[in-house]
């Protein structure tokens, strides 16, 4: 399901990322004995979910007849997959944020299927997960006409561009890293994030309050999960 956003940022997805959704190597198992625990660790939490939304999507992908295979398709089938995992037509949901810009995405898809799946409601999920992932662009946005930042930016300007010199177009990197030391903005913009950070946190309680119940909830239905059977002969490995 890719996401379109106006008007700060509008991203296309490229097949190759598209398609990664069906090439990965992760599985759910849920074959030890005992009641089925929840990996602690983020990393191992972000892995089970992302194995459990491939899996769903792999199953939708079946009930509309359409196999996973790492074999190259013809353009009228990698259209139809590509239709088939992140719908067509107007996108269905929509968050526009603080920012300024608005995400939208498909909800017929089979991604959307499986989010639905997983997570139990994907328009609460998408609205959610939307939200919170934009908390640090929030806070950024927020902090841009701080007047300490706009002095440190200033100071930075001028040292990676002096007066009577030619202003580069692009400043070079280690010449933009050192600036932004010297001139302290690093330091300004990393103050002035804790601080709006925890402000837009607190705005977005009620979000991140979803956003953590959907996420336990679908952790624990993924670790339920019985053990995947090894797909056929030809189709992508999992």
């Amino acid at each position: 399901m890719p996401l379109a956003t106006t008007p700060l940022a509008r991203r296309a997805l490229p097949a190759a990322a598209a398609l990664a959704l069906l090439t990965g190597c992760a599985s759910v198992r849920s074959d030890q004995p005992g009641p089925p625990a929840v990996p602690s660790a983020r990393a191992a939490q972000d892995a089970l979910l992302k194995a459990a939304e491939r899996r769903f999507t792999d199953d939708c992908l079946a009930a509309r007849g359409i196999r996973t295979t790492a074999e190259p398709r013809a353009p009228a089938e990698d259209r139809a997959l590509q239709a088939a995992l992140f719908g067509t037509g107007p996108r269905e949901l929509s968050v526009t944020l603080a920012t300024g810009a608005t995400v939208t995405a498909h909800s017929d898809g089979c991604v959307a299927a499986a989010r639905d799946r997983l997570y139990g409601d994907q328009h609460r999920w998408f609205r959610v997960q939307v939200v919170v992932d934009n908390l640090r662009a929030e806070a950024q946005a927020r902090y841009r006409d701080d007047p300490d930042h706009r002095a440190a930016l200033a100071r930075w300007t001028a040292c990676v561009a002096p007066a009577g010199r030619p202003r580069p177009e692009r400043p070079d990197p280690e010449d933009a890293a050192r600036c932004a030391r010297e001139s302290g903005l690093d330091e300004t913009r990393a103050r002035l994030e804790r601080v709006e950070l925890a402000e837009v946190r607190a705005l977005h309680h009620d979000e991140l309050t979803t956003y953590r119940q959907l996420r336990d909830r679908a952790l624990l239905r993924a670790v339920r999960l019985p053990a995947s059977t090894p797909p056929p002969k030809g189709d992508t490995p999992s």
